[in-house]
């Protein structure tokens, strides 16, 4: 006769099912052992056939007894947590989306210690700031460099913005629309991160004099390609070799849109005299200081990643020619594996 209390074939079924699809091998264990009590086989037998003391049996059968199935599945590991964790993560958040002086602290900025104490203040417990690192990174919160912006807000946002979509809607091979700025070119070399040996720092030479040279290109909305050119100086006089450039390159166009900043050149009276002259060409200047509407943005990025980091140029020649052979191998942007590409000899 067994000697648990009887158990329905539903419940029979669906414990047989849990064996063969739990990954607890001790879950799987304790469910056997009711299953072949159920059958009426003995303690001390069932205790041999799964290599278990008649302790541990009895035990098993206290629990099923007292509360049923659910309480032969394994405790979760290690001890219960301390700490109100889930409350806490979900109060990071919030907190780091403000600035410590919004709640009359002194720093502009937070540090670990800061909001270990603000934590610690709030759910009244004594978290250490490594805790509480750890915690950062669960709740999704990384350390990184703030993006600097300015708090000047354009009257005409919305206005310039819809005219920049209504002419990314209007664009044909007949109406092309180009994206249009200017990068500068440092013999100096921008220094970024690398893979080097722990305890030990790559070292970059600098030529002492820095020469500067500019960059003017226009991306195409509609095919990635970036015609461009280079010059001494950024001044007018560059802004129009691109004009021109574009000119001899869209003969067949009937209008060429430029989709650019407020810099000064763009605006100057040599600027607006050439524009007399070609009245195929239309300029749409972008709201004040919105660099993530120009997308050439990310074509200036990548090239400041692939070649004017950390490069090992001596003259600036040598630089402008990697510069030239990124925008050829970059076109159409994005897409080619830009970043790939081996010098050309």
């Amino acid at each position: 006769m067994p000697i648990i209390a009887p158990t329905s074939r539903t419940e029979r079924r669906r414990m047989q099912k849990t064996i063969h699809k739990t990954h607890d091998k001790n879950h799987a264990r304790r469910l056997t052992a009711m299953l072949m009590l159920h059958q009426g086989m003995t303690v001390t037998d069932v205790a041999k056939m799964l290599c278990a003391a008649r302790s541990s049996i009895g035990r098993w059968i206290n629990w099923f007894t007292l509360y049923g199935v659910e309480r032969l599945k394994s405790l979760r590991p290690g001890r219960a947590a301390r700490w109100p964790v889930g409350d806490i993560l979900n109060i990071l958040p919030l907190l780091v989306r403000r600035s410590p002086q919004d709640f009359g602290w002194l720093r502009s900025h937070w540090s670990t210690e800061l909001l270990t104490l603000i934590v610690n203040r709030l759910f009244n417990v004594t978290l250490h700031s490594s805790t509480l690192h750890r915690y950062l990174k669960q709740a999704g919160i990384v350390w990184r460099r703030a993006a600097p912006t300015l708090k000047i807000k354009d009257p005409h946002y919305e206005e310039k913005r819809l005219a920049l979509r209504q002419a990314l809607l209007r664009e044909q091979a007949e109406h092309p629309v180009f994206y249009k700025d200017e990068v500068d070119i440092d013999l100096n070399p921008k220094v970024g991160a690398d893979w080097m040996s722990r305890g030990q720092q790559k070292r970059i030479a600098t030529p002492g004099q820095n020469q500067k040279h500019y960059l003017a290109g226009a991306l195409h909305s509609g095919t990635g390609k970036p015609p461009y050119v280079i010059g001494s100086s950024k001044s007018s006089d560059l802004f129009i070799s691109l004009l021109e450039t574009l000119r001899r390159t869209y003969r067949r166009a009937k209008t060429i849109t430029l989709i650019l900043d407020n810099y000064i050149i763009h605006k100057s009276r040599k600027v607006g005299r050439w524009l007399e002259k070609n009245t195929k060409f239309r300029l749409l200047f972008l709201p004040v200081y919105p660099p993530w509407l120009n997308p050439i943005e990310r074509l200036w990025l990548s090239l400041h990643e692939t070649v004017t980091r950390n490069y090992q140029c001596r003259y600036m020649w040598q630089l402008l020619e990697q510069v030239n052979q990124f925008m050829r191998v970059a076109s159409p942007f994005p897409g080619n594996h830009y970043g790939l590409a081996k010098v050309e000899r």
